[in-house]
């Protein structure tokens, strides 16, 4: 890898001896994957995807000490995946105290940690830091060195941002030294596209279920998708933006893709065109019979596959002020079609502390309120993390909260009226 004088000095250590281990290990990440060189970090915030205080991640807070303690603090300030914890999400006293004495016993000292290292503000928990409400919003060409899955995949393919698919504790050591090594979805070539994917459906295909599917079939590949701009439209408003959130979550939980590109929507399509698919690049048709094909492959892990659910989680990713608004909506007008005044299952809506302010400020949140849903600015997956938890009959319409967790996925619509119809 060929280093610019001031990457070699802090690689020999001019810098400190804490940089230069830094600096080390982001050569060694980089020549792993045949880097040519490094470049620099140009976003205005970094991103963390360790934001949970587990007692077993003590050679992390070891690091961070040493970071801290050298002066070797993020060069940027930067926002973190969700807290693992709520006291609003309903746990019993025994889930609680598995979830404060032996999972996240540490989460208070690691926050500590966090704001000596950089973090934007208090909160600044959130697995959807790109929303305007956050305020950690990339432009289009930034380098970045984040992590979390799915925010990655939304910088690169609805913003337009380039950024590698990282493990954890490389995204703050990418910002502390300000580089990042130069391989993968950095490159012109690594963000063209080995798949062509063909949207045959004959409706609008749910947003998780299509990623789903894709992210199945490409794994790790950049898809160029054609005939989605079909149902929602080609300009990024809100409500398409939304939807790119959930697919792309999807893609990237239920496969490893860090790009996708939609046809006459997103920027580098828009921009390219066809140009963006490689030669020789593999053909995938999705219609109505393969999305059910794939719905239909997922394995039911209950212990009791008929047992009646005792939690619903809404917003993995977290939720979008819209959609906290359109379920406001839905959940009310199915409640009152049913009959009901609030909901037959515990349910919890999940979005960014800043989403939910903003929410709150509406005539939307007590309408809510109202029908019994919690609103909740904790990590689903979190909270299923917990032994005692993921034992429980916990549905979602979260592809990602399915693949790693007991949680059983239904579409949208067999949520709004299990949660307020059906109640099994």
């Amino acid at each position: 890898m060929k280093l610019t004088l001031e990457q070699q000095e802090i690689l020999d250590g001019k810098k400190g001896e804490t940089l230069a281990k830094v600096m080390k290990t982001l050569v060694m990440f980089g020549d792993a994957f045949d880097a040519e060189k490094m470049v620099p970090v140009t976003s205005s915030y970094n991103h963390l995807v360790t934001s949970f205080g587990l007692g077993v991640l003590e050679p992390v807070y070891q690091l961070m000490d040493k970071l801290i303690d050298a002066g070797a603090v993020s060069s940027q300030k930067f926002t973190a995946d969700p807290r693992p914890l709520d006291p609003n999400v309903p746990a019993n006293i025994l889930q609680n105290i598995v979830f404060k004495y032996f999972m996240y016993s540490k989460q208070e000292f690691y926050e500590n940690q966090l704001k000596k290292l950089g973090l934007l503000d208090d909160d600044a928990y959130t697995c959807t830091c790109y929303m305007h409400e956050v305020g950690n919003t990339p432009k289009k060409g930034d380098v970045l060195s984040w992590s979390e899955s799915s925010a990655v995949v939304y910088a690169n393919s609805v913003l337009g941002a380039r950024c590698n698919r990282n493990s954890g504790i490389m995204d703050i050591m990418g910002s502390i030294v300000g580089y990042v090594p130069y391989f993968g979805l950095l490159t012109d070539e690594g963000r063209k596209a080995t798949w062509v994917v063909k949207i045959n459906t004959t409706k609008k295909p749910e947003a998780q279920l299509l990623g789903s599917a894709i992210g199945m079939k490409v794994m790790e590949d950049v898809p160029y998708v054609v005939g989605l701009d079909k149902w929602i439209g080609t300009e990024l408003n809100d409500a398409a933006t939304t939807y790119l959130k959930d697919f792309g979550a999807a893609t990237a939980s239920n496969g490893a893709v860090g790009l996708y590109h939609i046809d006459n929507l997103t920027p580098e399509a828009k921009e390219l065109g066809e140009k963006l698919i490689a030669e020789g690049a593999k053909e995938y048709i999705i219609d109505d019979a393969e999305l059910q094909r794939v719905k239909d492959s997922y394995p039911v892990i209950w212990k009791n596959k008929d047992a009646k659910p005792k939690l619903c989680f809404m917003g993995c990713p977290h939720m979008s002020l819209q959609q906290l608004k359109d379920w406001t909506d839905a959940v009310e007008s199915s409640l009152k079609e049913a009959g009901n005044t609030q909901v037959l299952i515990p349910t919890v809506f999940t979005a960014a502390p800043g989403v939910i302010k903003e929410f709150k400020k509406t005539d939307y949140y007590p309408r809510l309120e109202k029908t019994g849903v919690i609103l909740s600015y904790i990590c689903p997956l979190m909270y299923m993390n917990n032994p005692l938890c993921k034992t429980m009959p916990v549905i979602t319409s979260s592809n990602k909260l399915r693949t790693y967790t007991t949680a059983r996925f239904y579409t949208e619509e067999e949520i709004l009226a299990k949660i307020t119809k059906e109640g099994k």
